[in-house]
Order: structure tokens, then sequence, then C-alpha cells
């Protein structure tokens, strides 16, 4: 199984660990590219499709929250990415 397959397949999941670094893996191999707002704040932008989701970076932990990855999965599905 391919790591994209995997981190999909993970965060489907909705584990109580998924952490901020694979969400970046798999939003870039989903075709997005990450953009620094300012502080904490994280944009990615989807050329092709023309969307933008922006983020803020958990801290002080990098385990992503339930919210943000229940709102992940809704954006990424509706879009029909996953």
């Amino acid at each position: 199984m391919a790591k994209l397959e995997k981190l999909i397949n993970r965060l489907k999941s909705r584990p109580s660990d998924f952490t901020w670094d694979e969400l970046v893996t798999l939003l870039k191999r989903l075709g997005f590219d990450e953009l620094q707002g300012s502080g904490s704040r994280v944009k990615f932008f989807h050329k092709k499709m023309n969307y933008l989701i922006q983020l803020h970076k958990p801290h002080p932990s990098k385990i992503l929250k339930q919210y943000m990855i229940r709102e992940i999965l809704k954006l990424l599905i509706n879009e029909k990415l996953i």
C-alpha cells in the first residue's frame, strides 16, 4: 500500500495521535501547496481546484484535535479528493 493510501486510511480512522506533519504530507501528496501565514496560521492551496484550506498549527503538541480531523475529512471528501 502506498504512503498516500496509508495516510488516507489513517485519517479516516480518526486516530487520537494524527500529527501535523502527517497532515502536511497528506495534503501535499493530494496536490496542495503549503503557504505560511502569520503566526501559527497555515494555508494549503490546490491550484487545479482553486481551493484553499486555512488551518492553525496545533501547539504546544503537534497532535491534531479531533474537530480538525473531522473538518479536514469533511472537506477532502466533499471535494472528492479522497
